[in-house]
């Protein structure tokens, strides 16, 4: 959704004056939701390159990154079947309202575990700088970095359930079939990201599980293999790889101040802090444009569709 509400906005404007020269027919905006297919199957293979780490802060920052780039092929093929939101039926309106409020909510909560980590990281710095004052009190503090653990978020889901297709959908037209199949990719791969990156900041699988069920699985989905790997990754523990590292060095520093011999590991702690800090103050600053972008942007549609009634 990051960039997506501001570029929506924007064809809500603008597109209603603007020639298009595309044809409509049904293989023509089939072709256009294989493109978007496409687009995003593409953004997910760069989450699961042979090496990835899936479990590590570098892995959640990649994740972040795919979020404009999946939402921006969605703007895109609003434009190519040439569907303004002024012309959505009004089920998705709300639909896509509901999922950017999620989204927000979500964002939220990633914001705290991140928070969280960063303390942590604090904690483990002060007591690297109580080594020479007071032996005692650094061997204390050099404690394993406890992640927050997760609560349960399926309050911030909100009206996110997929419906299948049948129904009453089977009464849309071409192009709001085509809206409604893109919007459930794109509100599938946006709720497994922050589902993913909330299990690993808080050390536990629970807010991947409900993402899961909440989604109704991701059977048919681009998701789906991705999906399988990350199971994979995570049936021995959802542990952070720099979390994990972090924890081993400050165990073999507060042993080696114990042995009487505190300058051994010293260098390789604050190597793993700095580094940690690095990644921490990266994922922040992600976290915190996204919201900014999406709650702007957000507003500004808000705004739109209020001028519009009026």
């Amino acid at each position: 959704m990051v960039l997506l509400v501001q570029r929506l906005s924007k064809v809500y404007f603008k597109l209603e004056n603007h020639l298009h020269h595309h044809r409509h027919e049904p293989e023509a905006l089939q072709a256009s939701l294989q493109d978007f297919e496409s687009h995003i199957s593409i953004c997910l293979t760069q989450l699961s390159k042979p090496g990835s780490e899936f479990l590590s802060l570098s892995w959640i920052l990649q994740c972040f990154e795919i979020l404009p780039s999946v939402n921006k092929a969605f703007a895109k093929l609003v434009v190519d079947i040439d569907y303004p939101m002024c012309k959505w039926e009004e089920n998705s309106v709300e639909e896509y309202l509901e999922f950017s409020l999620t989204l927000l909510e979500l964002l939220n909560s990633i914001s705290s575990s991140v928070s969280h980590l960063g303390h942590a990281r604090l904690c483990l710095s002060h007591a690297v700088d109580l080594v020479e004052s007071s032996p005692s009190s650094a061997i204390e503090r050099l404690k394993a970095v406890q992640v927050k653990g997760s609560s349960s978020i399926k309050d911030g889901f909100r009206k996110t359930q997929n419906k299948e297709d049948g129904d009453e959908r089977l009464n849309f037209s071409s192009k709001e079939k085509i809206l409604h199949l893109a919007l459930l990719e794109v509100k599938r791969v946006g709720l497994w990201i922050c589902g993913v990156i909330l299990a690993g900041l808080s050390g536990d699988s629970k807010p991947y599980l409900e993402t899961i069920k909440e989604l109704g699985g991701l059977s048919g989905s681009t998701l789906s293999g991705l999906d399988s790997s990350f199971c994979e990754a995570i049936k021995q523990g959802v542990v952070l790889k720099e979390v994990r590292e972090l924890n081993d060095s400050a165990a073999c520093f507060a042993a080696a101040i114990e042995a009487g011999n505190s300058s051994h590991g010293v260098e390789e702690l604050k190597r793993k802090l700095q580094a940690f800090e690095k990644l921490i103050d990266s994922l922040t600053k992600e976290v915190d444009l996204l919201f900014s972008m999406l709650l702007a942007g957000r507003n500004e549609l808000l705004n739109g569709i209020r001028k519009v009634l009026n």
